[in-house]
């Protein structure tokens, strides 16, 4: 390998790196980013496959791949460098040719941006440009905002909750080239939300057991599910027979990696409790406690609101959603009243019951706006989680998490 600067390298602010084994191509970004004192230019001559895995990322402000598409190892070795990016810098990747199914695998590794050669300087400047915009800080990653959702009792709802949440959370982004928004199913046993979108589970915990070092974007890349929607989804194949415990450092390494290529998480967590569910509460943003509308249930969201509050001092504020809630007038059932006077500032929100809508939008696999639009639950749910609900500032990984709370 030979490795090249631009003069001044000294005084750089912007630090461009390439890697090509075309000459002339070399040639003309080095006259092109050479010619501004404000960029430092580094030429890695060679092929991606040969260097990706050594290739000096410090301070890269953006990092240009140029590769043949065709051999597999090429592809490997940019699904590798993106992987070690990570959030930042980004990767443009350069290629010979272009058809639809590179155009999706290049999408799926998440590459800032691809272009086809032959290339001008100029395209090649605002592309790097256009994606060197964001992070606004430079090399800072972007850490998701993290919705938890934890069910008080059995058969609450919080599934669907989670669900619909990430729908509206994936359409607030808008229109985007990359997935902006991730639900995790986090209850490796008995877990519904690819049943409830009609998606194969793909994640297989046993596999990345032995081996967690493994556990990179690439292969996390191969374990996620995708709704026609472009949600992407984490969920393991049922085990309904078999109790599972993981590693919990397995388990947070996997949801630091998720959070940290996803803008929104949402988590679908079990009720029983785990040696990792301290670390993912103190991670999340937002903590929402969902009950159903009795007496035993609210009795046990209380409970749970109390246990979280003294366990996780200083993490998140757990808020109780209760959920298929029934206004009535007369004759008997629980009324507003007896939820604020029961859960006090803990209360944050009701959900209307509407069993027939959610039951079909859940057989069909789409989302209840999708059969209903501008139904009730929808329209309440966007008030809960789009209208200021609670936030904790200053999260930090998962993985610091889980030492704090260790």
């Amino acid at each position: 390998m030979r490795t090249d600067r631009g003069a001044g390298a000294g005084a750089k602010h912007s630090k461009v790196v390439i890697v090509t084994a075309d000459a002339a191509f070399e040639r003309t970004a080095r006259e092109v980013f050479s010619a501004s004192s404000a960029i430092e230019f580094v030429a890695v001559q060679g092929s991606l496959s040969a260097y990706a895995e050594a290739l000096d990322l410090e301070n890269a402000t953006v990092v240009v791949a140029d590769l043949d598409a065709a051999p597999p190892e090429e592809m490997s070795a940019l699904a590798q460098l993106v992987a070690r990016a990570g959030a930042w810098p980004p990767v443009i990747a350069l290629t010979q040719s272009f058809d639809e199914s590179l155009a999706r695998t290049l999408l799926q590794m998440r590459v800032a941006d691809f272009l086809v050669k032959p290339i001008g300087a100029a395209e090649l400047v605002r592309a790097c440009a256009r994606v060197t915009k964001g992070p606004a800080n430079g090399n800072a990653r972007t850490e998701a905002q993290i919705t938890t959702f934890l069910p008080a009792v059995g058969g609450a709802g919080g599934t669907t909750l989670a669900v619909q949440t990430a729908m509206l959370l994936l359409y607030s982004a808008g229109p985007r080239a990359k997935p902006s928004t991730c639900l995790v199913d986090l209850d490796f046993q008995h877990g519904a939300v690819a049943d409830y979108l009609d998606l194969e589970p793909r994640l297989n915990l046993a596999e990345i057991e032995p081996r967690p070092d493994r556990l990179d974007r690439q292969l996390l890349e191969v374990m996620l599910s995708y709704h026609a929607s472009g949600l992407a989804v984490v969920a393991a194949p049922n085990r309904p027979a078999e109790m599972r415990s993981f590693d919990p450092d397995v388990v947070t390494r996997l949801l630091d990696l998720v959070s940290s290529h996803f803008e929104y998480v949402i988590f679908d967590m079990p009720r029983t409790w785990f040696s990792w569910t301290d670390s993912v509460l103190l991670g999340s943003n937002k903590l929402f406690i969902v009950s159903e509308t009795t007496v035993p249930g609210l009795r046990q969201a209380k409970q749970l609101v109390a246990a979280i509050k003294e366990r996780l001092d200083g993490g998140p504020k757990p808020q109780v959603i209760v959920n298929r809630f029934q206004q009535r007038m007369f004759g008997a059932g629980l009324r507003r009243s007896d939820l604020d006077a029961t859960l006090g500032d803990a209360f944050a929100a009701v959900i209307p019951n509407d069993y027939a809508l959610v039951r079909e939008a859940i057989d069909r696999g789409v989302p209840l706006d999708e059969v209903k639009p501008g139904n009730k639950i929808t329209a309440q749910l966007k008030k809960v989680m789009l209208d200021g609900a609670p936030n904790v500032e200053g999260k930090t990984s998962l993985l610091k998490k889980f030492k704090l709370a260790g």
